[in-house]
């Protein structure tokens, strides 16, 4: 009894391990918002996905998934996807008209050309970001 507790308790810690690790290679592969690298990915005319998040919106969680399978795909292999916080890049906000967190906003260069506000269902999340592309 005493070996089958401890597999269980082995298989679980496995389990839980390897989803945190995911999830921690997931988040590193964003790139936080930095205005200067931000400013230069515009210049060579980059498409760059923006993820305005907060860390205590539930809307924000419901989206990261979805942006994440986003992230993971093909096809945005040469997107840079940016991860920008609401609560302390207030100029970005301004300079981008952004009104509240769990806003998606997609760049080709310097202009915006895809706008998604609190969006969770995944197919239209999707489409916004895929159609911009």
């Amino acid at each position: 009894m005493t070996r089958l507790f401890l597999a269980i308790a082995v298989i679980g810690a496995l389990i839980i391990g390897a989803t945190q690790l995911t999830a921690r290679a997931s988040a590193a592969d964003w790139h936080t918002y930095d205005e200067a690298e931000f400013m230069m990915a515009q210049k060579k005319g980059k498409t760059i996905v923006v993820d305005v998040y907060a860390d205590w919106c539930p809307t924000c969680r419901a989206q990261a998934p979805i942006l994440d399978e986003l992230r993971a795909e093909k096809q945005t292999s040469e997107i840079l996807f940016v991860k920008v916080n609401f609560d302390d890049e207030k100029a970005f906000l301004r300079a981008n008209r952004v009104p509240r967190q769990s806003t998606v906003i997609v760049f080709n260069g310097t202009k915006e050309v895809a706008r998604s506000i609190a969006e969770t269902n995944r197919t239209r999340l999707r489409r916004v970001v895929l159609n911009a592309l």
